[in-house]
């Protein structure tokens, strides 16, 4: 993943927690999870309506 291994991990986790503090990082990763799960939502749901519409396209011509 990007090149990162556990002690470069370890490190970016270290810094947030001083930057942010231990109360604020449970609601930052929350937050960043649930976006990151949103826009693969959205990534999937315009690849499924593009196969769809080419789909219906398809069939349309073929009538």
């Amino acid at each position: 993943m990007f090149g990162l291994g556990a002690p470069e991990l370890l490190l970016i986790l270290v810094i947030a927690l001083v930057v942010f503090g231990p109360g604020k990082l449970p609601t930052i990763g929350r937050a960043l999870g649930k976006s990151l799960r949103e826009f693969k939502e959205a990534v999937n749901t315009g690849e499924t309506k593009e196969i769809a519409d080419k789909t219906d396209e398809k069939s349309s011509k073929n009538v």
